[in-house]
Protein backbone atom coordinates (compact mmCIF):
# COMPACT_ATOMS: atom_id res chain seq x y z
CA UNK A 1 0.00 0.00 0.00
CA UNK A 2 3.05 2.11 1.22
CA UNK A 3 4.57 1.66 -2.77
CA UNK A 4 1.48 2.79 -4.07
CA UNK A 5 1.39 5.88 -2.87
CA UNK A 6 4.65 6.94 -3.24
CA UNK A 7 3.84 5.70 -7.19
CA UNK A 8 1.01 8.07 -7.02
CA UNK A 9 2.96 10.83 -5.27
CA UNK A 10 5.93 10.52 -7.88
CA UNK A 11 3.58 10.70 -10.93
CA UNK A 12 1.53 13.48 -9.59
CA UNK A 13 5.14 15.34 -9.22
CA UNK A 14 6.08 14.24 -12.85
CA UNK A 15 2.58 15.91 -14.30
CA UNK A 16 3.05 19.41 -12.36
CA UNK A 17 6.96 20.08 -13.71
CA UNK A 18 5.21 19.08 -17.19
CA UNK A 19 2.33 21.56 -16.90
CA UNK A 20 5.22 23.99 -15.44
CA UNK A 21 7.53 23.30 -18.93
CA UNK A 22 4.79 23.86 -20.98
CA UNK A 23 3.92 26.86 -19.49
CA UNK A 24 7.28 27.93 -19.63
CA UNK A 25 7.28 27.40 -23.19
CA UNK A 26 4.26 28.89 -23.95
CA UNK A 27 5.61 32.03 -22.10
CA UNK A 28 8.76 32.15 -23.99
CA UNK A 29 6.74 31.93 -27.30
CA UNK A 30 4.39 34.76 -26.91
CA UNK A 31 7.58 36.81 -25.78
CA UNK A 32 9.21 36.19 -28.85
CA UNK A 33 6.27 36.91 -30.72
CA UNK A 34 5.70 39.97 -29.47
CA UNK A 35 9.66 40.92 -29.67
CA UNK A 36 9.22 40.22 -33.02
CA UNK A 37 5.65 42.11 -34.08
CA UNK A 38 7.05 45.12 -31.58
CA UNK A 39 10.55 45.58 -34.12
CA UNK A 40 8.01 45.33 -37.11
CA UNK A 41 6.06 47.80 -35.38
CA UNK A 42 9.08 50.42 -34.73
CA UNK A 43 10.73 49.69 -38.16
CA UNK A 44 7.32 50.15 -40.15
CA UNK A 45 7.03 53.52 -37.90
CA UNK A 46 10.41 54.66 -38.47
CA UNK A 47 10.78 57.05 -41.73
CA UNK A 48 12.77 56.12 -44.50
CA UNK A 49 17.43 56.68 -44.78
CA UNK A 50 17.34 60.23 -46.06
CA UNK A 51 18.78 60.00 -49.67
CA UNK A 52 22.37 60.81 -50.70
CA UNK A 53 22.80 63.59 -52.86
CA UNK A 54 25.03 62.65 -56.18
CA UNK A 55 28.37 64.27 -55.31
CA UNK A 56 29.48 65.28 -59.10
CA UNK A 57 32.65 65.96 -60.66
CA UNK A 58 35.27 67.10 -58.33
CA UNK A 59 35.91 70.81 -58.85
CA UNK A 60 39.91 71.93 -61.03
CA UNK A 61 40.93 72.92 -57.81
CA UNK A 62 40.66 70.12 -55.71
CA UNK A 63 41.55 68.04 -58.58
CA UNK A 64 45.12 69.93 -58.61
CA UNK A 65 45.74 69.75 -55.06
CA UNK A 66 44.83 66.25 -54.59
CA UNK A 67 46.99 65.60 -57.77
CA UNK A 68 49.21 67.52 -56.28
CA UNK A 69 49.86 65.57 -52.74
CA UNK A 70 49.05 61.86 -54.09
CA UNK A 71 52.53 63.28 -56.91
CA UNK A 72 54.56 64.72 -54.16
CA UNK A 73 53.59 62.59 -51.11
CA UNK A 74 56.24 60.18 -51.83
CA UNK A 75 58.80 62.18 -52.14
CA UNK A 76 58.05 63.65 -48.87
CA UNK A 77 60.01 62.26 -45.22
CA UNK A 78 59.96 61.76 -41.30
CA UNK A 79 63.01 62.93 -39.61
CA UNK A 80 64.01 61.69 -36.12
CA UNK A 81 66.64 63.31 -34.07
CA UNK A 82 68.21 60.93 -31.45
CA UNK A 83 71.15 61.60 -28.82
CA UNK A 84 73.31 58.59 -28.12
CA UNK A 85 73.58 58.66 -24.27
CA UNK A 86 75.18 56.20 -22.13
CA UNK A 87 74.18 55.32 -18.57
CA UNK A 88 77.26 56.37 -16.11
CA UNK A 89 76.30 53.12 -14.00
CA UNK A 90 76.40 50.39 -16.92
CA UNK A 91 77.14 49.65 -20.06
CA UNK A 92 73.94 50.58 -21.43
CA UNK A 93 73.35 52.46 -24.34
CA UNK A 94 69.80 54.63 -24.44
CA UNK A 95 68.43 56.46 -27.91
CA UNK A 96 66.57 59.16 -26.73
CA UNK A 97 64.54 60.92 -29.35
CA UNK A 98 64.94 64.45 -29.45
CA UNK A 99 62.80 66.37 -32.10
CA UNK A 100 61.32 65.33 -35.71
CA UNK A 101 60.78 67.32 -38.60
CA UNK A 102 60.02 67.10 -42.48
CA UNK A 103 62.66 66.70 -45.08
CA UNK A 104 62.23 65.81 -48.95
CA UNK A 105 64.18 63.43 -51.31
CA UNK A 106 66.40 65.67 -53.41
CA UNK A 107 67.64 62.90 -55.68
CA UNK A 108 68.07 59.46 -56.66
CA UNK A 109 70.95 58.85 -54.53
CA UNK A 110 69.33 58.70 -51.14
CA UNK A 111 70.29 62.65 -50.62
CA UNK A 112 67.32 64.20 -48.04
CA UNK A 113 67.00 68.16 -47.27
CA UNK A 114 65.50 69.43 -44.31
CA UNK A 115 66.40 72.41 -41.68
CA UNK A 116 69.81 72.45 -39.80
CA UNK A 117 67.59 73.11 -36.56
CA UNK A 118 65.51 69.49 -37.23
CA UNK A 119 68.65 67.72 -36.63
CA UNK A 120 71.02 69.59 -34.13
CA UNK A 121 69.57 68.15 -31.34
CA UNK A 122 71.28 64.60 -31.55
CA UNK A 123 74.14 62.96 -32.90
CA UNK A 124 72.05 60.65 -34.98
CA UNK A 125 69.25 61.07 -37.09
CA UNK A 126 66.50 58.46 -38.52
CA UNK A 127 64.76 58.72 -41.77
CA UNK A 128 61.25 57.23 -42.51
CA UNK A 129 59.56 57.09 -45.84
CA UNK A 130 56.50 56.98 -47.00
CA UNK A 131 56.16 53.32 -47.07
CA UNK A 132 56.66 53.24 -43.29
CA UNK A 133 60.82 52.19 -43.82
CA UNK A 134 62.91 53.95 -41.22
CA UNK A 135 66.84 54.08 -42.10
CA UNK A 136 69.66 55.53 -40.22
CA UNK A 137 70.72 58.89 -41.59
CA UNK A 138 74.16 60.34 -41.75
CA UNK A 139 74.75 64.25 -42.02
CA UNK A 140 76.41 65.00 -45.54
CA UNK A 141 76.72 68.98 -44.19
CA UNK A 142 74.91 71.88 -42.86
CA UNK A 143 74.64 75.31 -43.53
CA UNK A 144 73.48 77.18 -40.54
CA UNK A 145 73.42 80.19 -42.08
CA UNK A 146 70.50 79.99 -43.80
CA UNK A 147 69.19 76.70 -41.96
CA UNK A 148 69.99 73.91 -44.31
CA UNK A 149 70.78 70.36 -44.07
CA UNK A 150 71.77 67.84 -46.21
CA UNK A 151 71.25 63.83 -44.74
CA UNK A 152 72.00 61.07 -46.75
CA UNK A 153 70.14 57.36 -46.72
CA UNK A 154 70.99 54.10 -48.62
CA UNK A 155 67.45 52.55 -48.83
CA UNK A 156 67.08 49.15 -50.29
CA UNK A 157 64.33 50.56 -53.14
CA UNK A 158 64.95 53.61 -55.78
CA UNK A 159 63.47 56.88 -54.07
CA UNK A 160 61.34 59.49 -56.52
CA UNK A 161 63.24 62.87 -55.88
CA UNK A 162 60.65 66.02 -55.70
CA UNK A 163 60.36 68.48 -58.59
CA UNK A 164 62.37 71.65 -58.36
CA UNK A 165 60.61 74.95 -59.14
CA UNK A 166 62.26 78.90 -59.26
CA UNK A 167 61.51 81.37 -56.69
CA UNK A 168 62.76 84.34 -58.47
CA UNK A 169 59.51 84.67 -60.29
CA UNK A 170 57.18 84.39 -57.28
CA UNK A 171 54.18 86.35 -56.92
CA UNK A 172 52.07 87.85 -54.02
CA UNK A 173 48.51 85.63 -53.91
CA UNK A 174 50.19 82.68 -55.85
CA UNK A 175 48.37 79.38 -54.67
CA UNK A 176 51.22 77.52 -52.51
CA UNK A 177 50.82 74.36 -50.38
CA UNK A 178 53.22 72.67 -47.99
CA UNK A 179 53.06 68.62 -46.93
CA UNK A 180 54.78 67.54 -43.92
CA UNK A 181 54.59 65.91 -40.40
CA UNK A 182 53.09 68.36 -37.87
CA UNK A 183 52.88 66.61 -34.56
CA UNK A 184 54.17 63.53 -35.83
CA UNK A 185 51.25 63.09 -37.81
CA UNK A 186 51.67 61.30 -41.40
CA UNK A 187 51.66 63.42 -44.43
CA UNK A 188 49.39 66.45 -43.90
CA UNK A 189 48.18 68.77 -46.92
CA UNK A 190 47.83 72.13 -45.63
CA UNK A 191 46.91 75.19 -48.41
CA UNK A 192 47.66 78.98 -48.68
CA UNK A 193 48.84 81.66 -50.93
CA UNK A 194 52.05 83.66 -50.91
CA UNK A 195 51.10 86.39 -48.42
CA UNK A 196 54.22 88.28 -49.09
CA UNK A 197 58.04 87.68 -50.42
CA UNK A 198 61.40 89.47 -49.55
CA UNK A 199 60.79 89.11 -45.47
CA UNK A 200 64.26 88.66 -43.11
CA UNK A 201 63.63 86.40 -40.79
CA UNK A 202 66.46 85.70 -37.96
CA UNK A 203 67.81 81.74 -38.81
CA UNK A 204 69.28 78.89 -36.36
CA UNK A 205 72.13 80.50 -35.63
CA UNK A 206 71.24 83.85 -35.14
CA UNK A 207 71.79 85.08 -38.88
CA UNK A 208 69.42 86.97 -40.66
CA UNK A 209 68.22 85.22 -43.78
CA UNK A 210 66.87 87.66 -46.72
CA UNK A 211 64.80 86.83 -49.22
CA UNK A 212 62.24 84.70 -47.74
CA UNK A 213 58.93 83.42 -48.97
CA UNK A 214 55.70 84.57 -46.42
CA UNK A 215 53.01 81.93 -46.81
CA UNK A 216 49.52 81.76 -44.75
CA UNK A 217 49.44 77.72 -45.74
CA UNK A 218 49.50 76.49 -42.03
CA UNK A 219 52.66 75.34 -40.63
CA UNK A 220 53.13 73.76 -37.47
CA UNK A 221 55.46 71.67 -35.21
CA UNK A 222 56.97 69.05 -37.21
CA UNK A 223 56.28 70.99 -40.95
CA UNK A 224 59.96 72.18 -40.61
CA UNK A 225 62.28 70.95 -43.60
CA UNK A 226 59.43 70.57 -45.66
CA UNK A 227 58.54 71.60 -48.96
CA UNK A 228 56.35 74.36 -50.30
CA UNK A 229 54.84 73.90 -53.25
CA UNK A 230 53.14 75.97 -56.03
CA UNK A 231 49.96 74.89 -58.13
CA UNK A 232 52.34 72.78 -60.41
CA UNK A 233 53.75 70.90 -57.83
CA UNK A 234 57.16 72.05 -57.57
CA UNK A 235 59.25 72.99 -55.06
CA UNK A 236 59.57 76.76 -54.40
CA UNK A 237 60.66 76.92 -50.86
CA UNK A 238 62.02 74.99 -47.53
CA UNK A 239 59.13 75.64 -44.82
CA UNK A 240 61.40 76.57 -41.86
CA UNK A 241 59.74 78.88 -39.54
CA UNK A 242 56.73 80.51 -38.11
CA UNK A 243 55.43 84.00 -36.09
CA UNK A 244 53.43 82.67 -33.73
CA UNK A 245 53.15 83.46 -29.98
CA UNK A 246 51.62 80.48 -29.16
CA UNK A 247 54.21 78.17 -30.88
CA UNK A 248 50.95 77.14 -33.38
CA UNK A 249 50.65 78.17 -36.77
CA UNK A 250 48.98 82.00 -36.60
CA UNK A 251 48.83 82.11 -40.48
CA UNK A 252 52.31 83.63 -40.81
CA UNK A 253 55.18 80.89 -41.90
CA UNK A 254 58.05 81.07 -43.66
CA UNK A 255 60.21 79.26 -46.15
CA UNK A 256 63.75 79.39 -47.67
CA UNK A 257 63.56 80.05 -51.26
CA UNK A 258 64.55 77.12 -53.34
CA UNK A 259 67.08 78.94 -55.65
CA UNK A 260 68.55 79.46 -52.06
CA UNK A 261 68.62 76.27 -51.53
CA UNK A 262 69.35 74.82 -55.01
CA UNK A 263 72.64 77.00 -54.81
CA UNK A 264 73.71 75.48 -51.47
CA UNK A 265 72.59 72.01 -51.53
CA UNK A 266 74.83 71.28 -54.44
CA UNK A 267 78.25 72.52 -52.20
CA UNK A 268 76.95 70.56 -49.32
CA UNK A 269 76.97 67.11 -51.05
CA UNK A 270 80.12 67.70 -52.84
CA UNK A 271 82.28 69.78 -49.94
CA UNK A 272 80.13 68.64 -46.42
CA UNK A 273 79.85 72.71 -46.51
CA UNK A 274 79.03 76.25 -48.17
CA UNK A 275 82.45 77.75 -49.67
CA UNK A 276 81.42 81.22 -49.07
CA UNK A 277 82.76 83.96 -51.75
CA UNK A 278 85.10 86.72 -50.05
CA UNK A 279 86.04 90.37 -50.68
CA UNK A 280 89.08 90.27 -49.06
CA UNK A 281 88.65 92.67 -46.60
CA UNK A 282 88.77 92.52 -43.12
CA UNK A 283 85.83 94.23 -41.20
CA UNK A 284 85.49 96.72 -38.10
CA UNK A 285 82.77 95.25 -36.17
CA UNK A 286 79.52 97.10 -36.51
CA UNK A 287 79.11 98.96 -33.68
CA UNK A 288 82.71 100.81 -34.79
CA UNK A 289 81.68 101.93 -37.86
CA UNK A 290 77.86 102.87 -35.96
CA UNK A 291 80.04 104.79 -33.38
CA UNK A 292 81.91 106.67 -36.01
CA UNK A 293 78.87 107.80 -37.72
CA UNK A 294 79.52 105.44 -40.97
CA UNK A 295 76.59 104.42 -43.02
CA UNK A 296 78.55 100.90 -44.29
CA UNK A 297 80.88 98.48 -43.42
CA UNK A 298 84.45 100.21 -42.21
CA UNK A 299 87.80 98.43 -44.13
CA UNK A 300 90.49 98.11 -41.81
CA UNK A 301 92.47 95.48 -44.09
CA UNK A 302 93.11 94.16 -47.24
CA UNK A 303 94.31 90.61 -47.68
CA UNK A 304 97.32 90.93 -49.86
CA UNK A 305 96.93 89.27 -53.07
CA UNK A 306 93.13 89.52 -52.70
CA UNK A 307 90.61 90.30 -55.31
CA UNK A 308 89.94 93.32 -52.89
CA UNK A 309 93.83 94.46 -53.32
CA UNK A 310 93.53 94.10 -56.32
CA UNK A 311 90.73 95.80 -57.19
CA UNK A 312 92.30 98.82 -54.75
CA UNK A 313 90.17 99.25 -51.80
CA UNK A 314 91.88 100.91 -49.32
CA UNK A 315 92.66 99.70 -45.77
CA UNK A 316 92.36 101.43 -42.38
CA UNK A 317 95.95 102.71 -41.37
CA UNK A 318 97.41 104.09 -38.45
CA UNK A 319 100.03 107.37 -38.84
CA UNK A 320 101.79 108.04 -35.52
CA UNK A 321 98.74 109.18 -33.43
CA UNK A 322 96.69 109.64 -36.01
CA UNK A 323 94.16 106.86 -37.48
CA UNK A 324 93.40 107.29 -41.16
CA UNK A 325 89.62 105.53 -41.88
CA UNK A 326 90.00 103.24 -44.59
CA UNK A 327 87.38 102.83 -47.08
CA UNK A 328 83.95 102.33 -46.36
CA UNK A 329 81.90 99.75 -48.34
CA UNK A 330 78.19 100.81 -48.91
CA UNK A 331 76.67 98.68 -51.46
CA UNK A 332 77.91 95.32 -53.79
CA UNK A 333 75.98 94.62 -56.38
CA UNK A 334 73.61 97.11 -56.19
CA UNK A 335 72.50 96.25 -52.67
CA UNK A 336 72.77 98.34 -50.03
CA UNK A 337 75.05 97.32 -47.21
CA UNK A 338 74.39 98.73 -43.50
CA UNK A 339 75.52 95.85 -41.64
CA UNK A 340 77.68 92.26 -42.27
CA UNK A 341 74.77 90.03 -42.68
CA UNK A 342 73.94 92.39 -45.62
CA UNK A 343 76.75 91.97 -47.45
CA UNK A 344 76.72 88.00 -46.44
CA UNK A 345 73.78 87.84 -48.09
CA UNK A 346 75.06 89.18 -51.15
CA UNK A 347 77.48 87.67 -51.35
CA UNK A 348 76.15 84.79 -51.14
CA UNK A 349 73.96 85.00 -54.58
CA UNK A 350 77.93 84.57 -56.02
CA UNK A 351 80.63 81.92 -56.44
CA UNK A 352 83.90 82.24 -55.96
CA UNK A 353 86.29 83.87 -59.38
CA UNK A 354 83.22 85.78 -60.14
CA UNK A 355 83.40 89.63 -60.59
CA UNK A 356 81.21 92.16 -58.65
CA UNK A 357 80.65 95.52 -58.35
CA UNK A 358 81.13 97.37 -55.19
CA UNK A 359 80.61 100.42 -54.10
CA UNK A 360 82.72 102.36 -51.23
CA UNK A 361 82.96 105.78 -49.37
CA UNK A 362 86.14 107.22 -49.58
CA UNK A 363 86.67 110.55 -47.61
CA UNK A 364 82.76 111.69 -48.23
CA UNK A 365 83.17 110.47 -51.95
CA UNK A 366 81.47 107.09 -54.03
CA UNK A 367 84.00 105.35 -55.69
CA UNK A 368 82.92 102.44 -57.38
CA UNK A 369 85.01 99.39 -57.75
CA UNK A 370 85.13 95.79 -59.36
CA UNK A 371 85.85 92.92 -57.22
CA UNK A 372 86.82 89.41 -58.19
CA UNK A 373 85.69 87.22 -55.17
CA UNK A 374 87.78 84.40 -53.51
CA UNK A 375 86.98 81.62 -51.79
CA UNK A 376 86.68 80.68 -48.09
CA UNK A 377 86.37 81.96 -44.91
CA UNK A 378 86.37 85.65 -43.55
CA UNK A 379 84.07 88.41 -45.05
Amino acid sequence: MRSMDELLLRRLEAERRLRHLQLLLVALLVGAFGWAVGRRSVREALPPPAPVAPRGDLSAAEKTQIEIFQRTAPSVVFITSIAVRRSPFSFNVARIPQGTGTGFVWDAAGHIVTNVHVISGGSQAEVTLADGSTWPAELVGAHPDKDIAVLRIEPDRPLQPVALGTSGDLLVGQNVFAIGNPFGLDHTLTAGIVSALGREIQGFNERVIDGVIQTDAAINPGNSGGPLLDSAGRVIGVNTAIYSESGQSAGIGFAVPIDTVRHIVPQLIQHGRVIRPTLGVQLAPEHVSARAGLEGLLVLGVVPGSGAARAGLRPTVRRGRQVILGDVIVAVDGQPIRRLDDLLNALEKHRPGERVPVVVDRGGERVALEVTLGAGGGD
